[in-house]
């Protein structure tokens, strides 16, 4: 059986793109050859299977009046369920997180994260043992004007990456901070481009086999 491979994240690890002309297919998601889920699974061959599960707006655990299923922690238990048995799961999350309607600091986004990732490591899902990766996203620049995530999200964001990196410490969880490898686009500075997309699969296919 191949090494399955859970990446489980919002809308960059679903696709969505910005900017059309950015998109081969000019539309508002990267096409099977842009996604770096996709990449991934090219750079890393037929020995695995690179699953993708990404929802736009998606927070680790945290539930919005406005918007239906986008609240990570109710997910979690059917994604990796309907893959089992699970070799390593890929979260990316917490960009989301620091809308202001949301009222959470970074701090207790962390919390967010902690309570997502050991709720997959008590599943019945795992090959072996739980294989957990967790990334922090990309900073939120300050050119962001983006009305539905509010004030204060921009400092939220730099602070994730401090937060999640003592939090994998603390249960022996593998952590990247994605900030150090792709940026965001230059139009809604939210979401990567396509070259973004690619650099990130390639600094994956170099990490994921030593996790493995």
């Amino acid at each position: 059986m191949k090494k399955h491979i859970v990446c489980f994240g919002d809308s960059n690890t679903h696709g969505l793109c910005a900017d059309p002309a950015d998109c081969a297919d000019g539309g508002d998601r990267f096409n099977e050859d842009e996604r770096w889920t996709c990449l991934l699974q090219k750079l890393l061959g037929d020995e695995y299977l690179v699953i993708e599960n990404g929802v736009s707006g998606r927070t680790t655990a945290f539930s919005d009046r406005f918007r239906d299923f986008i609240c990570g922690l109710d997910d979690i238990g059917s994604a990796l369920m309907a893959h089992r048995p699970v070799d390593l799961l890929i979260i990316m999350l917490g960009t989301n997180d620091t809308k202001e309607r949301y009222g959470m600091n970074a701090r207790c986004i962390g919390f967010g994260m902690e309570k997502l990732a050991f709720t997959a490591t008590t599943l019945d899902a795992w090959k072996d043992k739980p294989n957990i990766l967790i990334i922090a996203p990309p900073h939120i620049p300050e050119e962001m004007r983006d009305d539905t995530m509010g004030s204060g999200c921009q400092e939220k964001s730099r602070m994730l990456a401090a937060v999640y990196s003592e939090i994998c410490e603390k249960h022996g969880w593998a952590f990247l901070d994605a900030n150090e490898l792709v940026g965001f686009n230059k139009l809604d500075h939210m979401h990567f481009t396509r070259e973004g997309h690619a650099a990130f699969a390639k600094a994956l296919a170099c990490l994921v086999p030593e996790l493995i």
